[in-house]
């Protein structure tokens, strides 16, 4: 099986903009992506950094006809070959050399409002998984992804 790893990083700059894969970005403690829209210090119902697997994307567009790219869901890190949806709250995730995310959220229960849309098509609420960030650095596409303890 292939090694997980990051497709695109995304970011924006308002929050009502979809998201564009910029390639790499810096992941900051207590912050989040810098430059990102959604970036700030932690407040109820705000996560850092937004991750949803390319698999996810791909079976969507297929099922609707969309063209959707890295970022058109608003996530930040695109991923492929990690299995998102066997995450836990708490678990953490290695990206490259030195950043780690820890696993805060999986989706977003119903009363968060998550106004941001693909044509309609919304995924970070169902399969999306939110994470702060517990060792900054620099995360760039093709960076491997290791799920702390395999």
């Amino acid at each position: 099986m292939a090694k997980a790893r990051i497709i695109a990083v995304c970011r924006s700059d308002e929050r009502t903009d979809p998201k564009v894969d910029v390639g790499q970005g810096e992941l900051r403690i207590g912050w989040g992506l810098v430059g990102d829209s959604h970036a700030g210090p932690p407040q109820p119902g705000r996560w850092q950094v937004s991750v949803l697997a390319w698999e996810d994307v791909e079976r969507l567009s297929r099922e609707q006809a969309l063209r959707a790219v890295p970022g058109s869901f608003a996530e930040n890190l695109t991923t492929e070959g990690l299995d998102t949806s066997g995450l836990r709250v708490g678990d953490r995730l290695k990206i490259g050399d030195q950043a780690v995310l820890e696993v805060e959220q999986l989706g977003k229960p119903p009363g968060i409002a998550h106004t941001y849309s693909f044509q309609g098509h919304s995924l970070l609420p169902t399969v999306g998984i939110f994470c702060g960030v517990v060792a900054g650095g620099m995360v760039a596409a093709g960076d491997e992804i290791t799920v702390a303890g395999e």
